[in-house]
């Protein structure tokens, strides 16, 4: 249920300089999404009245992508500091009471450890509660100064530490809570004196210690989840987390992962118990698997939902497919968009399919290409077929029966029909419909010629005897004269 009186403001106005980058900080992914949307989606649970992002660089880019998910945007510019993001944001946030504020550039923080921020700030009657993370190496971040065991008297950039103060690990994650009535007055105080001459969250924070307002710290958990991606080193570790996170959650769902830290798996992926995931797989998009499947090594899935009890074999790719139980696929076949395989299907090495059904039982083994077609059941497609579907300007269907064999080496030209139990031979290029329980053959005659194979290596070895011997004549050399 919506919590009425709270706001959530996330600051994602950055253009992320460190990144080197053309791209705003906050559309750089990890973990299977954008920085922003992560957040977004950690915040969500909480159930806030509103949520409002506060857009900068490449604004438009960033409104495309989080505005579809429920959030409103506001924009800063030119950009002045975080207390002027606040401020920017101060008429979007209505009546609410609380807000928490994140940068939208540290993802890894959980919804669990937001809810504890919420509950210590309302439980302290407190005017900010700022999350902190106490870490062996606290070099780049601001320091938490405590004026008491549980409250905060500052937060100190490194820049400005004391000698003394350089000793504390206990760190500024930038992810807060306020109470609203006491933040506005205390913002509308801070000046901005500083080299970027910018308004700073942390500076009202001190303004409400020093008026004696009650400022709390609340210790995340894991310290990971307050790392910020700043450069192109911290965007791959925090990747790295999330890939860590999302693997041992399918590991404690009863999924075996074979040396897991080769294995990439996206936030939405599903897979059954008892399945297995070989080394260097990579699980993509909205892909779901079923109980009991076996992937291995070096294939890749994109989208893609697979039945109980299915095999994929070693270096194959999948997107944007359905194969139902008991269907194996590979080793190194390719499945395109829009392909359903049936159950039991056999899809063998160096197959590809696109916007084809497979049938019950029916298989394809060996240097395949079926595109458009719809293949019935327990049907034998043979080696090196061929569906012609392209004319140069339309894409044409294939309707392949029930039981029909095609033999090795054929090329069906849509569009084709070829009915119940028919037979294609090998090496044909079949053009018209074969009708159900039919033999359509479509390739020359064959002519034997007796003793053409000798005469022809006689004529060969003549010719290259000829050709040795003018080789191994003397040449006259350019300068002799003749006399």
């Amino acid at each position: 249920m919506p919590t009425k009186d709270l706001a959530i403001v996330i600051l994602a106005a950055g253009k992320g300089t460190r990144l080197k980058s053309s791209l705003a900080k906050v559309l750089h992914r990890a973990g299977g999404r954008s920085l922003v949307e992560q957040v977004l989606r950690a915040c969500a649970p909480l159930g806030a009245k509103k949520t409002v992002v506060v857009v900068g660089h490449q604004a438009e880019l960033v409104m495309a992508l989080v505005e579809p998910t429920g959030a409103s945007t506001v924009l800063q510019y030119p950009q002045h500091g975080t207390g002027h993001a606040m401020q920017v944001a101060r008429r979007a946030l209505g009546g609410a009471k609380l807000v928490v504020v994140l940068p939208g550039d540290a993802p890894l923080v959980r919804t669990e450890t937001l809810r504890a921020l919420l509950a210590a700030h309302r439980g302290g009657n407190a005017a900010a509660t700022i999350l902190t993370a106490v870490v062996s190496d606290p070099s780049g971040y601001g320091r938490v100064v405590r004026k008491s065991e549980t409250q905060v008297g500052a937060i100190v950039e490194e820049s400005k530490l004391s000698e003394e103060q350089r000793e504390i690990n206990e760190i500024n994650s930038s992810i807060y809570c306020f109470t609203l009535d006491k933040l506005w007055p205390a913002l509308a105080q801070v000046k901005p004196n500083n080299k970027h001459r910018e308004v700073y969250l942390t500076d009202a924070i001190a303004i409400l210690a020093a008026k004696g307002e009650t400022v709390l710290a609340q210790v995340a958990a894991d310290p990971r989840e307050v790392l910020g991606c700043n450069t192109r080193v911290d965007l791959a570790e925090v990747d790295r987390i999330f890939r860590e996170w999302k693997r041992n959650a399918l590991m404690r769902a009863g999924v075996t992962i074979q040396l897991p830290d080769t294995v990439l798996i996206d936030p939405d992926v599903i897979a059954g118990e008892d399945t297995v995931v070989e080394s260097a797989v990579h699980l993509l998009g909205k892909t779901k698997i079923g109980a009991r499947c076996t992937i291995r090594t070096g294939s890749v899935l994109t989208d893609a939902i697979l039945g109980d009890d299915v095999v994929v074999e070693p270096h194959c790719v999948i997107a944007n497919s359905r194969l139902d139980e008991r269907v194996t696929v590979g080793p190194f076949a390719r499945l395109r968009r829009e392909t359903h395989l049936k159950a039991r299907a056999h899809i063998g090495n160096f197959v590809e399919l696109k916007k084809t059904t497979v049938g019950e039982g029916t298989k394809a083994g060996h240097l395949t290409y079926l595109g458009d077609a719809k293949i019935g059941a327990k049907t034998n497609i043979g080696a090196g077929t061929i569906t012609c579907n392209y004319d140069g300007f339309h894409k044409h269907p294939t309707t392949i029966g029930n039981r029909v064999f095609i033999g090795s080496d054929s090329a069906l030209v849509a569009p084709v029909r070829l009915g119940d139990g028919a037979y294609v031979a090998a090496g044909s290029t079949i053009t018209d419909n074969v009708p159900a329980e039919a033999l359509g053959i479509a390739r020359g005659r064959q002519a034997n010629k007796a003793g053409w194979a000798a005469k022809k290596r006689r004529e060969l070895a003549a010719a290259h005897s000829k050709n040795s011997s003018e080789k191994s004549k003397p040449r006259r050399s350019k300068n002799t004269r003749r006399r």
